[in-house]
């Protein structure tokens, strides 16, 4: 493995256990046994390096699910839970990529919002740009009475709902076998909270 990978490896795993605010440059260095200079020589910065962990699988997500939401613009009729529903798909493709690839990258996500993070959802927003506008065109056509303000609200109620369900995604799978004796991986997680937030974004107007 490269010495690129290897520090790739190792910062993903501490993002996503301990945070981007609580994992140190030093931290990362020890888990993939390289010296400061190298993140410096391939990075230059550890906001650089954040940046570079979540473009691995934006790379791979990025593409797939620009191609899911236009399919589903096309449909007549189209729900809002028929929307959400065509993220399924390219997240679990993500597993393909890398054991534990959804579950990775949606941690990584959360952490990104729960960390305060500014700097890396300006990056993804303005770096993946089709993700955004086809998701938005498919909700302005399953909602069409929408306002922009109130889809604001309504995506910002659903993303901070995603990543508290997603940073703890452990947990509640932990949960559902103890208390409800039910096998819950990270595709059930998902498909859980998918028909709660689409029923949230087409509540009636007020």
């Amino acid at each position: 493995m490269s010495t690129k990978n290897k520090i790739l490896d190792a910062a993903e795993k501490l993002f996503a256990i301990q945070g981007f605010n609580g994992t140190s440059l030093r931290e990362i260095t020890s888990q993939a046994e390289v010296n400061l200079a190298a993140v410096n020589y391939h990075f230059g910065s550890k906001k650089e390096l954040i940046k570079s962990v979540m473009s691995r699988y934006m790379n791979e997500l990025s593409p797939r699910l620009e191609l899911s939401l236009v399919n589903i613009c096309e449909q007549e009729d189209l729900t809002l839970l028929e929307v959400f529903s065509a993220f399924i798909d390219p997240l679990l493709s993500l597993n393909e990529f890398k054991e534990n690839g959804t579950s990775n990258f949606l941690q990584l996500l959360g952490r990104g919002y729960s960390d305060s993070q500014g700097f890396l959802r300006w990056f993804l927003t303005t770096q993946y740009p089709g993700v955004i506008n086809n998701f938005v065109k498919a909700v302005q056509k399953a909602y069409p009475e929408l306002t922009a303000e109130e889809m604001f609200w309504r995506l910002h109620f659903t993303m901070g709902t995603v990543v508290f369900t997603m940073s703890s995604s452990d947990a509640l799978i932990d949960i559902a076998k103890s208390d409800f004796d039910k096998k819950m991986d990270i595709a059930g997680v998902i498909k859980k909270v998918i028909p709660y937030v689409a029923a949230g974004v087409a509540a009636p107007l007020l």
